[in-house]
């Protein structure tokens, strides 16, 4: 009985331990180490394993993003999502192959860490280098409250993609280089990059109300190919996000709670 009650005072004494701990890192205000996550989560697969006709253009791991820079997190130029999204995807492709297009991703399943990143250079207003080409109009303190950046992101659930159309056979496109002369993403198709996709009207992450899924100040043509590409996203499960014509979830995501940081590798 003795040895019984002296294990319950250790096991006690740990708790309140723990307990002394936590309290001390939330006054504070010290972040709790979290073990860095390495191996896919359980649940994923990678897209190309299940969908190899698909095209990838992953922009966070090259420098031609809005931070100009590759992103924390993304080692390898490889798209993740989880198995429901992935075979969800699936069938959008299916259909699009019949019209000799395909789907073309340009991020999926985004590390947490990497949107510690977007938010820590959010907040460091002094860096603009690439504010010509994806935020033109858009003061960059304000980027937070326009719904552009945020602390999380779907994206860390592993069930949303960005994504757009390419004809096939799949054009070819401009190679970014760092520290070229940029263009503003909302300018005709004829004087920004030279995205190999069907000219949505603006390009990818620009932040701009031209960009809104449903926004009248865009060609007719290119708020087709945006209604077609959100009907078919529609059509198997998926809904979009309205500021960005190129953002769509799962509705029946397995995680709607969990956010990912394993790396991409």
């Amino acid at each position: 009985m003795e040895k019984y009650q002296h294990c319950v005072i250790i096991f006690l004494k740990g708790i309140c331990n723990n307990i002394t701990a936590l309290l001390l890192f939330m006054i504070l205000g010290l972040q709790i180490p979290v073990a860095a996550q390495t191996k896919v989560s359980s649940g994923f697969i990678n897209v190309k394993d299940s969908i190899p006709s698909i095209i990838l253009d992953v922009r966070y791991y090259g420098s031609h993003n809005f931070i100009g820079k590759p992103i924390a997190g993304y080692k390898s130029p490889k798209c993740f999502l989880t198995n429901e999204a992935a075979q969800a995807l699936k069938k959008v492709q299916k259909e699009v192959l019949r019209f000799n297009l395909s789907l073309k991703i340009y991020d999926a399943y985004r590390p947490q860490r990497a949107v510690n990143h977007f938010v820590a250079w959010a907040k460091n207003l002094a860096d603009t280098s690439m504010k010509r080409e994806f935020y033109p109009t858009v003061e960059k303190q304000y980027l937070f409250r326009d719904g552009y950046i945020a602390e999380k992101s779907s994206h860390s659930r592993g069930s949303t993609v960005d994504l757009t159309i390419v004809p096939l056979p799949v054009p070819l496109q401009d190679e970014y280089i760092a520290g070229a002369e940029l263009c503003e993403c909302t300018l005709p198709a004829a004087k920004r990059f030279k995205d190999n996709s069907l000219d949505m009207g603006t390009g990818y992450d620009c932040f701009d109300s031209m960009s809104w899924t449903a926004s009248e100040h865009v060609p007719a043509q290119q708020r087709a190919y945006r209604l077609l590409l959100k009907t078919l996203m529609e059509k198997h499960g998926f809904k979009n996000y309205s500021k960005e014509w190129w953002h769509f979830t799962l509705n029946d995501e397995p995680f709607p709670n969990t956010y990912f940081d394993f790396i991409i590798d």
